[in-house]
């Protein structure tokens, strides 16, 4: 099974619970579609759009339970995941705190980064 991963802040994930699905952050609502991200693409997303920031989670999706799901390029042509649809949250495989240890993020064992 490939899982998929999201950085969110726990905010944002315990109102997409609330609501039962997830609709997106402020850049995937702009962008239209929600970005999500292979494990070898993690790191650097973290690094990239998550630097310095606490209180977040990182939340994995089964790629097969996700609708509307396309492999588009972005990063050096590197193809990642994008979903054009709304995510139930009970979707999701697990959810997991991000914390920030030293000024960089630690991923749970679970991710297999």
């Amino acid at each position: 099974m490939q899982l998929l991963y999201k950085i969110l802040s726990a905010e944002e994930w315990h109102s997409a619970v609330a609501a039962g699905t997830f609709s997106g952050s402020a850049i995937d609502l702009k962008d239209g579609y929600i970005h999500l991200s292979a494990a070898h693409q993690m790191r650097e997303t973290a690094a990239r759009h998550f630097n310095g920031r606490e209180g977040l989670v990182l939340v994995a999706f089964p790629a097969d339970r996700l609708r509307h799901l396309k492999w588009e390029a972005s990063r050096g042509g590197d193809l990642f995941p994008h979903v054009y649809d709304d995510i139930p949250a009970d979707a999701a495989a697990w959810v997991k705190p991000l914390p920030l240890i030293g000024g960089v993020h630690r991923f749970p064992d679970e991710a297999g980064l």
